[in-house]
């Protein structure tokens, strides 16, 4: 080990433009992700947050008998998906409508009859809040005949998983091409290296050296590589989130978990690709 420590910090003394590419290979590779990850997770909490407040409000023609609603409501109670139903009567609607819209205050006030529909406020469990789910417990709802309409915000709720959705296959893609980028620069460092001390690599093979002992220098500076990319791609990805946070918008940064993930990820990235390259280009020399 001593051996291929000593030789594969020679690597980066020999060679530093090439060392130095492969981790900046890595390290945008890496960076990419992360910032899509840094995007994907901000977008998740954004929808953790509109999830929470997410409910359904069924509004109840004035035919309906207080036996329906009293039944209706322990149905809809018993749901698996349901957390809390909340009946609000006519009176209390109005209420509502006069405390929270005030420059109608006078309006409501002078109308003889009250004109706001009773209805039932539905929240949904944790787990259950995505749009199908919501949708298949509004249509459940939306079949009883006393109820009138049924809403629930479907088309922001469809939209915001959406954006989740693609930043999260957008991520993969332009992920993928950057760690395609940098396992084809750690592959051609690994085989520039192999190449000039191809007559050192055959000296000890000469005198018995094996494959694990010739191939462990070129794998200890893969491994640097990654490890020195993940570092600098954790790195960048804070220095993005704190500007991002001074000067644009607020944000969250991602779990410690993600960070370590990252570096290891980094880590058996340039092993492998040297892993890879110096077994394929070693039997040439």
């Amino acid at each position: 080990m001593p051996y291929a420590l000593r030789e594969a910090f020679a690597a980066f003394r020999r060679t530093p433009l090439l060392a130095a590419l492969s981790v900046i290979a890595i390290a945008f590779a890496l960076f990419v992700i992360g910032l899509f990850g840094l995007t994907a997770f901000n977008i998740r909490r954004a929808i953790e947050k509109v999830e929470e407040k997410v409910e359904i409000v069924a509004y109840l023609t004035d035919e309906a008998t207080p036996e329906q609603i009293e039944l209706a409501q322990a149905e809809v109670r018993a749901l698996p998906q349901v957390a809390a139903l909340r009946y609000v009567n006519k009176t209390e609607a109005l209420a509502t409508a006069m405390a929270e819209l005030e420059e109608f205050k006078e309006v409501f006030s002078d109308l003889d009859t009250n004109p706001l529909p009773a209805s039932f406020e539905v929240s949904l469990k944790v787990g259950n809040r995505s749009p199908d789910v919501v949708e298949r417990v509004a249509k459940r709802i939306q079949a009883y005949p006393f109820v009138e309409d049924v809403r629930y915000g479907r088309d922001w709720l469809n939209t915001i998983y959406t954006i989740r959705r693609i930043a999260a296959g957008v991520a993969m893609v332009i992920g993928g091409a950057f760690a395609l980028v940098a396992a084809i620069v750690i592959a051609t460092a690994v085989r520039i290296t192999v190449f000039a001390r191809r007559e050192e690599i055959g000296i000890m093979r000469l005198v018995g050296a094996t494959d694990g002992f010739v191939q462990s220098p070129f794998l200890l500076e893969g491994l640097m590589s990654g490890l020195l990319g993940g570092l600098l791609a954790a790195a960048l990805t804070w220095t993005t989130y704190r500007l991002l946070g001074s000067t644009m918008f607020q944000v969250e940064w991602l779990p410690s978990e993600w960070i370590v993930l990252t570096v290891l990820a980094g880590t058996g990235f340039g092993l492998i690709s040297s892993l890879v390259a110096v077994r394929r280009h070693l039997g040439q020399v």
